[in-house]
């Protein structure tokens, strides 16, 4: 029996990809333009995308 994959959109494939990517943009720029507590959201912010994909290469099922 097959599976039949259904389409999907690109909104839908590019959404988490985009966000991560604007996520880090506005981290490099709060690193750069302050101290403080825009140090530690440039930190949080940065560090996302590690994040994701140390979870998704744990989350792997091979």
């Amino acid at each position: 029996m097959s599976h039949r994959v259904r389409p999907q959109s690109a909104i839908r494939i590019f959404a988490w990809p985009i966000a991560i990517g604007v996520a880090a943009l506005i981290g490099l720029v709060l690193g750069l333009t302050g101290d403080g507590a825009r140090d530690l959201a440039a930190w949080i912010l940065l560090g996302i995308g590690p994040v994701v994909v140390i979870a998704a290469l744990l989350g792997r099922t091979s």
